[in-house]
C-alpha cells in the first residue's frame, strides 16, 4: 500500500478555502477545485516505494495485473478505470451531459478518422470512455439534475413573466415530454444571442425577486439568478430551468448516468468517476457547445434526482449502490476502540480519510492517514482498517 500524493487542480470555479481546510493547510487566495487521486493521465497522484516519487499511472503501467487484479483488466483494460476526487465549488461549473459507452466510442472513431486534433477546442471525445459519475457531500451540496417534469418547468417559467420565454412554455404544456424537453433546449442553445442576452437579463432580475420570497420553487429561482450573475446573458441559464434543484446534505449523493443534464452549483464533496475525459456541455460555459451532438447524447426524460444514501452491511461498511462496474464507493465511519475492520482484498483501492486520525495496517507496514490524506491498495493486498475518523474507500464493482 502507498500514500498519495495528489495534485489540486485551480479551476476558476473552485473554492479558495474548503480544500485548503480538508487538508489542514493555510489557502493561498488561489481557487483550488479539485484533488484528484487516480492514476489519470492529466494529473496523477504519486507514491513512493523507496526510490523516489514516481507516478501512480507509470506504476499501474510497469504492470497491470499485478497493481489492478487479472479481472479488473480483462474488464477495463490496463489502467485504473476510476478516478476519485475531491471536489470544492464556490460557483457553478458548466451545465452538461456524458455519453453511454457506445456514443462515447462512435463519437471518439469519428473524430479520430476526420482528424480532428486532440487538443482542438471544438473536440468533443478525448477518449472512447464513458464517463458516469457519483457525487457525495460532505457539506450541504447544490446541484442540478435531470430534466424537470415539463409542466412543472412551463409552470416556473411563466411565473418569471417574461414574453420571451412564453413560447417555451407552450411547448412544454402541448407537447409529450421527450419532444418538448428536446424543442426547448434546441431552441433556447440556438437561439439570436443578442435576443437571449436580454432573456437572460429579464428572467435573472425576476428570479431574484421570486427567490426573495416564500415559496416552494423560491430556493430554485434563487440559485438560477446566482448562476446568471455568473454566467450572464448565456443561454445555459435558461436551459437550467428546465432541470432539477436538488440540496444534498453531507452524506448523500447523487449518481449521474449517460445522458443526464446536471451541473454543480457549490459545496464541498467526494466525486467519484470512470476514467474519461468525454463531457458535452450545454451551457455555462465560454468553452464549445456542440447542439446537434448535444442532442443526440442527451436523455429527453424527466425524473425526480434519485438521491443515494449509504447501506450498511454487516461489516459497518456503508455502500453507495450504482449500476455500473468501473467504480464503487463506500464509507467506513470508525469509532476510537472499535474492532479493526479488513478490507476485502479484491480490485485496487484508493482509501480516502474525510474526517478524524484512521491506520492502514498491511503486510508490509502501517500508514497513519489524517483528514484529507489518501492511500492506494493494489489488488490482492490485505489490509485493516482502524482508528477513529470517516474513510471513504473507491475500488472496483466485485
Amino acid at each position: 500500500m502507498d500514500r498519495l500524493v495528489n495534485t489540486v487542480r485551480p479551476y476558476a470555479w473552485g473554492s479558495t478555502t474548503a480544500i485548503p481546510e480538508l487538508l489542514g493547510v493555510r489557502p493561498t487566495g488561489e481557487p483550488q477545485a479539485e484533488m484528484w487521486m487516480g492514476a489519470h493521465p492529466g494529473a496523477p497522484s504519486r507514491v513512493d516505494r523507496g526510490t523516489g516519487p514516481v507516478a501512480l499511472s507509470e506504476v499501474i503501467a510497469a504492470d497491470p495485473e499485478g497493481e489492478l487484479g487479472a479481472d479488473a483488466v480483462s474488464l477495463f483494460g490496463p489502467r485504473l478505470p476510476f478516478l476519485l476526487k475531491v471536489l470544492a465549488a464556490a460557483s457553478p461549473l458548466s451545465l452538461q451531459v456524458h455519453p453511454d459507452l457506445e456514443q462515447a466510442k462512435e463519437g471518439y472513431a469519428d473524430e479520430e478518422e476526420r482528424g480532428v486534433p486532440a487538443d482542438a477546442p471544438h473536440r468533443n471525445y478525448k477518449d472512447a470512455n464513458h464517463k458516469p459519475e457519483l457525487i457525495c457531500a460532505l457539506t450541504p451540496f447544490n446541484g442540478l439534475c435531470g430534466f424537470r417534469d415539463p409542466n412543472e418547468a412551463a409552470e416556473l417559467l411563466a411565473a418569471l413573466e417574461v414574453d420571451s420565454l412564453k413560447p417555451y412554455v407552450d411547448i412544454l404544456h402541448a407537447h409529450p415530454e421527450s419532444h418538448a424537453l428536446r424543442e426547448v433546449l434546441t431552441a433556447v442553445l440556438t437561439a439570436d444571442p443578442e435576443a437571449m442576452t436580454e432573456t437572460v437579463r429579464q428572467a435573472a432580475a425576476a428570479a431574484e425577486r421570486l427567490g426573495a420570497l416564500d415559496g416552494p420553487h423560491a430556493p430554485a429561482y434563487a440559485a438560477y439568478a446566482s448562476i446568471a450573475q455568473h454566467y450572464p446573458g448565456d443561454p445555459g441559464v435558461i436551459a437550467a430551468m428546465l432541470l432539477n434543484f436538488v440540496t444534498l446534505q453531507p452524506g448523500e449523493a447523487l449518481y449521474l448516468g449517460a445522458g443526464v443534464p446536471h451541473a454543480y452549483l457549490d459545496g464541498l464533496g467526494v466525486e467519484l468517476m470512470a476514467n474519461s475525459d468525454n463531457v458535452l456541455r450545454c451551457g455555462l460555459t465560454p468553452k464549445h457547445v456542440d447542439v446537434p451532438e448535444l442532442l443526440r447524447v442527451v436523455r429527453f426524460e424527466s425524473a425526480a434526482p434519485a438521491v443515494l444514501r449509504p447501506e450498511a452491511d454487516p461489516s459497518g461498511e456503508e455502500l453507495y449502490t450504482t449500476p455500473i462496474g468501473e467504480f464503487r464507493l463506500s464509507r467506513h465511519v470508525l469509532a476510537d476502540g472499535a474492532a479493526p475492520r479488513p478490507l476485502p482484498a479484491v480490485g485496487p483501492q484508493i482509501l480516502l480519510c474525510a474526517s478524524g486520525e484512521v491506520s492502514l495496517r498491511g503486510a508490509d507496514g502501517e500508514l497513519r492517514l489524517t483528514r484529507g490524506q489518501s492511500a492506494f491498495v493494489p489488488a490482492g493486498e490485505e489490509a485493516v482498517l482502524g482508528g477513529d475518523g470517516t474513510v471513504f474507500r473507491a475500488t472496483v464493482t466485485a
